[in-house]
């Protein structure tokens, strides 16, 4: 099985602007995937999104227009690159959920052709079966949501292409420029996510240790191109001050939000520990094929992880021992290390997304993988042979642990696009659009903006939290995004248990300077085994019952206050 050495990967100069049949070969497979990546996108496009995740993208670049600092104006825990670029594309496109979510779509697309890419020494057809079959993994967890991490787990891995190909051009320009290109985009990706140091600290390292003997080079090209990536990072500093950067940034999720979103590690199960695990579950979407329970599947998923990230680094390093250093033997290894360098992200909250975001690297690239094992064990094989099982066992894999929240998802997208299911239920207003899964939910929130934005004056002060604000375990950051007009009241705009409800936080001392309060109990079911369900400070509830009127509820689910408003002042009473 020779190696393509026209793979882009490799050091490949002929690229798929060539009329070579390789790059018409190249384009069919990029279309195959296309085609796979088109067909649930109405549906994705109409999906439900997370409240807060999706609220928070949306709002906080434009927050960040009117001159609010993240960390210092409303806690912000990851880096500051998505919400700069997101500045920057709304401006341009809109600030729309449009937008937002075809961010998102080329943040996915990032992803699937960088596995591509990194497949390409296999040949066309093992680069569009694992580009393929990471359709299935990338689209499914979030969406479209433009979340910060699939932006930097993008990033990562295109670094990782170009140490790749610096190591195999024979070109000495080209190796210059990959060393820049990788340096360029791993240190955007720090931005983005600065927990993914370790998985590019493993490629510099490795980068580095195979130049030990002429390091100046790649040392101030591959520092160079970090030092511009990391451009936001230098930005954030310089405006929000290094003592609030580290509380925002590593100080409150690593230290003080970690007991409050933290699952169980190994996973239970019986039943799935995460809560949005669980309401997902409970009205599922249709899927008669043999599958495991949710809670079994994320159980084994969770140690089949594990073994099989322990296994490819194993044989990568055996491999490039033995004697085989050629291109493909590189890739094996760089996967291996970027996929142990994002463990964490899985070890710390063991759910369907999480694991998810951490298996799309290596599991759809077992396909090319695993082609290698079968070359190393029966070399006179050939690469068709080696591709079809590996094709085989990823996708068995992908099917017996993760359909529930791969193939079923990918399904019930595509079959809305389609019209055979019907899209979630919109909430509007001012052309600010929303889409919910739960119809009692969307009509209880489109009735209370509604009388919110009747009521509401342009400059008042808005705050949004769950029924009971002594357990912030959730809320709905989209609201705020749907009244640009309304400023918000508090630095918790996202809220999370630990922090906002923290004995002695800023919460009530925020709540005094709202004029109004939407709460919704959409989360009042909420139920994880950490310290989410313990009840914080009670004195935000008491300035609430003190200070406030409630001015409407809304019914819905069974219960006439789903969603209540309240407006700061006394309460006009009847004579």
């Amino acid at each position: 099985m020779t190696v393509d050495a026209n793979a882009f990967v490799l050091g490949g100069r002929r690229g798929l602007r060539s009329r070579s049949a390789g790059a018409r070969g190249s384009w069919a497979g990029i279309s195959f995937i296309a085609v796979l990546v088109a067909l649930p996108l109405r549906g994705l496009f109409k999906a439900t999104g997370g409240t807060m995740e999706e609220g928070f993208m949306l709002y906080f670049p434009q927050r960040m227009w009117k001159g609010d600092v993240p960390n210092v104006d409303f806690l912000h825990l990851y880096g500051p690159g998505a919400l700069h670029v997101l500045m920057a594309w709304y401006r341009v496109f809109g600030n729309t959920l449009a937008a937002e979510r075809t961010f998102g779509l080329i943040q996915n697309l990032g992803i699937i052709f960088a596995l591509f890419t990194l497949a390409r020494p296999w040949g066309r057809a093992g680069a569009t079966a694992v580009g393929a079959l990471a359709v299935f993994y990338v689209l499914t967890p979030i969406g479209l949501t433009a979340m910060a991490w699939n932006g930097g787990l993008a990033l990562t891995l295109w670094a990782a292409v170009f140490v790749v190909r610096s190591h195999h051009t024979t070109s000495d320009a080209t190796r210059r420029t990959s060393w820049a290109a990788a340096g360029l985009l791993g240190g955007l990706a720090l931005t983005y996510r600065p927990d993914l140091v370790l998985a590019m600290g493993g490629l510099a390292m490795w980068l580095l240790w195979v130049r030990r003997d002429a390091l100046r080079q790649p040392l101030l090209a591959v520092g160079g191109g970090a030092a511009v990536g990391l451009l936001p990072i230098w930005v954030h500093l310089a405006i929000a001050g290094p003592s609030a950067a580290w509380r925002g940034m590593f100080s409150d999720p690593v230290f003080e939000l970690r007991a409050g979103r933290e699952l169980p590690v190994p996973p239970s199960w019986n039943v799935p520990d995460g809560a949005l695990q669980r309401i997902a579950e409970s009205v599922p979407p249709w899927w008669r094929l043999p599958h495991l329970s949710a809670a079994h599947s994320i159980f084994l998923w969770f140690f089949a992880m594990l073994l099989i990230a322990a296994a490819v680094l194993a044989f990568a390093i055996w491999q490039r021992r033995s004697g085989t250093l050629d291109g493909r033997s590189t890739v094996v290894l760089i996967i291996a290390i970027v996929s142990i360098g994002i463990l964490p992200q899985a070890m710390q909250r063991p759910d369907s997304t999480h694991l998810t975001w951490v298996t799309c690297v290596l599991w759809p690239s077992l396909i090319v993988i695993v082609a290698d094992v079968v070359r190393r064990f029966a070399p006179t094989r050939s690469l068709r042979f080696g591709l079809t099982i590996g094709t085989a066992f990823a996708v068995t894999l992908t099917f017996a642990l993760t359909s529930l929240f791969t193939f079923r998802y990918y399904l019930l997208h595509a079959r809305v696009s389609v019209g055979q299911v019907p899209a979630a239920f919109p909430v509007e207003r001012d052309g600010h659009i929303f889409w919910f899964g739960d119809y009692d939910a969307a009509q209880a929130s489109q009735a209370a903006l509604d009388d919110l934005g009747r009521l509401s004056k342009p400059g008042e002060r808005l705050l949004v939290g769950p029924s009971d604000l002594s357990r912030t375990w959730y809320n709905e950051v989209i609201f705020y995004w749907m009244f640009p007009e309304l400023e918000p009241a508090t630095y918790f705009i996202e809220m999370d248990p630990g922090l906002a409800n923290a004995p002695g936080s800023r919460l009530a001392d925020d709540l005094l300077t709202a004029d109004w309060v939407l709460l919704t109990g959409f989360w009042d079911g909420w139920e994880e085994p950490n310290s989410s369900a313990e009840f914080g400070g009670q004195r935000p509830n008491e300035l609430l019952a003190t200070d406030f009127c409630l001015v409407g509820e809304y019914e819905g689910r069974g219960r006439p206050d789903l969603v209540r408003l309240f407006h700061r002042g006394p309460c006009e009473t009847s004579t």
